[in-house]
């Protein structure tokens, strides 16, 4: 086997899974997609108690570990576990590695292959060079390495243009259409029906915006700072759910798919303010010929998501 590109990808969650199903359909292995999938919400289900397991599923974490994994073949999937050092909180099993041969795939050398490599942060492991490629969430790269501006960041599409060069070495290469956007919300006495909540309406509000904590920097991009004059942040006491703690507050932004919890709290939903999709990454020093084919083989939108936007 020739050159193989190891990308860094997410554990688990909805960032890998968007992963595996852009190689599904980019590298004709649903099969393999579909097993890691299928096994990591099985342990998710275990783990957060909503499926029959049998006794003492914790005890026999090891045993099902070893069942999973292949760890005499690298092109079957392997895993490992997730330590989590809050109170009540049992290990959990992830991904970890597997590797895919690129014979016969168009415009990539036939002897190529890709290394998928589970990391807790896919995107600070390209800060540090150890990969060329890599998927994490637009957030993190919101939170830790974009310009503050006046002017609000909106669109994946740009948020290049705010990373500083001398900061760090990755870009964003494309995203992945798993978006679900972070939300302005507010109750109905702060932002009565007939105003338009958005951007424009938080220029002339003054008073609290409730936020989580670690959000406080990406909220600050994705308004502009501009915006946020007369604004102060607070935040939801420990334990107290995110949309609760908005309407108490009147005013807030929450990471959203359907509003849904947010009109049972009486919320009303405005702007969507930046879509939190997961991301094609580069450290581009690091970019091979090799890896250079291998990101033009995962760029741009899926066939069936750019006839849906067609039609």
């Amino acid at each position: 086997m020739g050159e193989t590109i190891p990308i860094a990808v997410p554990r688990k969650g909805r960032p890998l899974e968007s992963v595996l199903d852009r190689l599904a359909r980019r590298l004709d292995v649903p099969d393999l997609a579909d097993d890691i999938t299928s096994t990591l919400r099985h342990e998710k289900a275990v783990t957060k108690g909503t499926v029959d397991a049998e006794p003492d599923a914790e005890e026999h974490v090891y045993r099902r570990l070893a069942d999973y994994s292949t760890v005499d073949d690298p092109t079957e999937p392997e895993y490992t576990l997730l330590r989590d050092d809050r109170a009540g909180k049992p290990r959990r099993i992830v991904f970890d590695s597997v590797t895919i041969p690129l014979e016969g795939v168009d415009g990539v050398p036939d002897d190529a292959a890709i290394q998928l490599v589970g990391r807790e942060e896919p995107f600070r492991a390209l800060r540090t060079h150890e990969f060329a490629l890599g998927f994490d969430s637009a957030d993190l790269i919101l939170e830790e390495v974009v310009e503050l501006r006046p002017e609000p960041l909106d669109r994946i599409a740009d948020v290049n243009a705010r990373i500083d060069p001398a900061d760090t070495d990755v870009r964003v290469v494309t995203g992945l259409g798993d978006t679900v956007y972070h939300t302005l919300m507010a109750t109905p006495d702060v932002a009565p029906s007939g105003d338009a909540l958005d951007r424009e309406f938080l220029e002339g509000y003054e008073g609290a915006l409730c936020i989580e904590p670690r959000y406080e920097r990406l909220v600050q991009a994705v308004l502009g700072t501009r915006t946020l004059d007369g604004v102060h942040f607070e935040y939801p006491e420990e334990g107290r759910e995110e949309e609760a703690a908005i309407a108490d507050a009147g005013l807030g932004v929450y990471l959203t798919v359907t509003g849904s919890t947010a009109r049972d709290h009486g919320l009303l939903l405005g702007e969507q303010l930046f879509p939190s999709e997961t991301v094609l990454l580069e450290t581009t020093p690091e970019v091979t010929d090799t890896a250079a084919a291998v990101r033009a083989l995962l760029n741009g939108a899926d066939l069936e998501t750019e006839l849906a936007v067609e039609s």
